[in-house]
């Protein structure tokens, strides 16, 4: 059952699909399980907002959105790996809450800084 549905970022009842975060095109599909925390983060011009697809900094990746630089809000999703998804949904509010409620991470922290990349 999908909960929320953008361009790139589809949440179901068991997970996030995020289409072209994978060259040239590929979709990555992360299970709610998966998640140890997600952090909401500011965008600006050095922290992610002009960064399109992928990423300056080797710690995260950002999926693929044409529309990132018209947005100001990220979320940065904690995987436990060396590599941390950086999706920018139409809904932010909505994904984190999703992604909260179906991993079990209880509610909100405060906005960050994003990360240069």
């Amino acid at each position: 059952m999908t909960l929320y549905r953008d361009q790139w970022i589809e949440c179901t009842d068991v997970g996030i699909r995020v289409r072209g975060y994978y060259f040239p095109w590929g979709t990555k599909t992360i299970r709610y399980g998966q998640i140890r925390s997600v952090r909401r983060v500011w965008l600006e011009p050095l922290r992610g907002r002009a960064r399109i697809w992928g990423t300056g900094n080797p710690r995260y990746w950002a999926s693929l959105d044409p529309g990132r630089p018209r947005k100001d809000m990220a979320l940065v999703v904690d995987l436990g790996r060396a590599i941390r998804p950086f999706l920018t949904p139409d809904d932010p509010d909505t994904v984190e809450s999703i992604i909260r409620e179906h991993a079990g991470l209880g509610s909100g922290g405060a906005i960050g800084r994003g990360p240069i990349m």
